[in-house]
């Protein structure tokens, strides 16, 4: 792939400075079978540096886990070399596997299958709690 050119595929943009490598093994990216490139401490205009991540070929995203992130980011979906939707995904209400629970006595500690469940409560912050005890959640970079 040469990196100013995407034949089909999706770019992820406006991704925080430093914190692409942390997106790519959340989406796991790492597991495709295509190329994908990573270019770190790229300039931009509005943030100084920035982060991308391109992909050679169409993927189901989870824009809920995009939108807690950063809901800054754009996701540009690219066929026959050009820009065909832009979409800028929002801080999710409610989040789902995205976090884990660290409270021992929590339910979902016990039980193995229950998902993960996370509520936002304070969208100032990016604050989200878990439903069943209520505990804050940490961080993608955290976990």
């Amino acid at each position: 792939m040469i990196l100013g050119d995407l034949q089909e595929g999706i770019v992820i943009d406006h991704i925080p400075n430093g914190q692409g490598r942390i997106l790519y093994h959340h989406l796991g990216l790492d597991q495709l079978d295509c190329q994908v490139a990573l270019i770190e401490h790229a300039d931009s205009k509005k943030k100084g540096k920035k982060d991308i991540l391109k992909v050679a070929k169409p993927l189901d995203l989870d824009f809920a886990l995009l939108g807690y992130f950063d809901p800054k980011i754009s996701v540009n979906i690219i066929k026959d070399n050009h820009v065909v939707k832009k979409i800028h995904p929002e801080l999710p209400e409610k989040i789902t596997n995205i976090l884990h629970c660290k409270n021992p006595r929590c339910i979902t500690s016990i039980e193995q299958e229950l998902p993960h469940v996370f509520r936002l409560t304070d969208p100032e912050t990016k604050t989200y709690r878990c439903i069943y005890c209520d505990t804050i959640g940490k961080s993608l970079e955290d976990e």
